[in-house]
């Protein structure tokens, strides 16, 4: 009798452990050191956490500061060749002179976030519906 409770205890904690492990892979951090633009937010320098729902390839990206979440926008998951060193976000100088992220890159991931200028306007039109 003893031993099955244990063995319901370890089950249960190895299935509570592969539940927040699964969590774990759809997030990753982003520091920016300029003003640049995402889906229409402007996002400060600093450092976000960015969180995603979706198995992909079309996801719903969350991008917070501390526990405050400051945009939320459409995203592709795209494979990567090899997972990168670092984490990086790929930016694109407009016109204007103003940064868009397009892409997010995370440490030790082989797939990374896309942002497109689609994807900006969907959100934005999504908004004011």
């Amino acid at each position: 009798m003893r031993i099955s409770k244990l063995s319901k205890g370890l089950l249960l904690s190895l299935a509570v452990l592969l539940a927040t492990s699964a969590f774990a892979a759809n997030k990753g951090s982003l520091q920016i050191s300029d003003t640049v633009n995402l889906a229409g937010k402007q996002l400060a320098p600093g450092n976000y956490t960015v969180k995603w729902e979706g198995s992909g390839p079309s996801v719903q990206a969350s991008i917070l500061q501390g526990k405050n979440v400051v945009a939320t926008v459409p995203a592709r998951l795209v494979d990567l060749d090899r997972a990168p060193g670092h984490d990086a976000a790929v930016t694109r100088r407009g016109e204007n002179g103003s940064k868009s992220i397009n892409e997010i890159r995370f440490y030790g991931k082989k797939q990374a976030l896309a942002f497109t200028e689609q994807s900006a306007k969907a959100d934005s039109s999504e908004g004011g519906k």
